[in-house]
């Protein structure tokens, strides 16, 4: 039997932020849609972007962040220091996506068969960083966290807690769309946010089935305790 390679959990936890970020900005540059979690970040950007223009899809993604944690400590009655940590994270992410939002959005290149090639490419590229994220203790960004303390909390199955924050997300998404530009008039929630909806989860758990055949994940450093706390 062939033997695996290591593969460092915090080099999955970097790899896998980079890897989302840019899978992110290519699926903003084809404009079919963003996922349903990340649909009211966007959302939140378009709408401030007009106002504000140095405001970028990055900070909307950390400002919103920043909101879910402060309601889930307010839900919880308590704080964590891996709060923290996530909050951490979704700067990081942040930085990345502006900056891969520059990159591409730098592309001389236009029309329907190059906005399909990026739709499908950047969901694939997101799913291959969800995946890496998942095999690593670093904390995830507060969508991932919100989703694993309330299910530890409560006590709820993760898978439905998981599918209920979806939906709430994308119905969010929908009511920001029409509130911001209009009713009837959908942005950032258009047919790739269901596309996205209906396999995501399917492409995560084959890109994590492959990782798994070729690697084995290790710590390179003995900080897993800290993140749990």
């Amino acid at each position: 039997m062939k033997q695996k390679k290591v593969f460092y959990t915090e080099i999955a936890y970097l790899a896998g932020i980079l890897t989302l970020a840019f899978g992110t900005a290519l699926m903003e540059w084809a404009d079919y849609g963003m996922s349903m979690v990340v649909a009211p970040a966007y959302l939140l950007y378009l709408k401030l972007s007009q106002y504000y223009p140095a405001f970028t899809f990055g900070m909307a993604e950390y400002v919103l962040q920043a909101f879910l944690l402060i309601v889930l400590s307010l839900v919880l009655r308590k704080f964590k220091l891996s709060y923290l940590f996530s909050f951490a994270t979704a700067l990081m992410y942040g930085f990345a996506l502006d900056l891969f939002m520059l990159l591409v959005g730098s592309f001389s290149i236009s029309g329907t068969g190059w906005r399909i090639a990026f739709f499908i490419g950047g969901m694939l590229v997101c799913a291959a960083g969800v995946s890496l994220l998942f095999h690593t203790y670093i904390s995830p960004e507060a969508y991932e966290l919100v989703v694993k303390e309330l299910s530890a909390k409560f006590g709820w199955n993760i898978s439905k807690v998981k599918t209920v924050y979806d939906c709430c997300s994308c119905i969010v998404g929908i009511s920001m769309s029409f509130a911001f530009f209009g009713f009837g008039h959908f942005e950032g929630v258009k047919l790739g946010t269901i596309i996205c909806a209906v396999v995501n989860g399917w492409i995560i758990g084959q890109i994590s089935r492959m990782l798994e055949r070729g690697f084995e994940f290790k710590d390179a450093f003995p900080w897993r305790p800290v993140f749990d706390r």
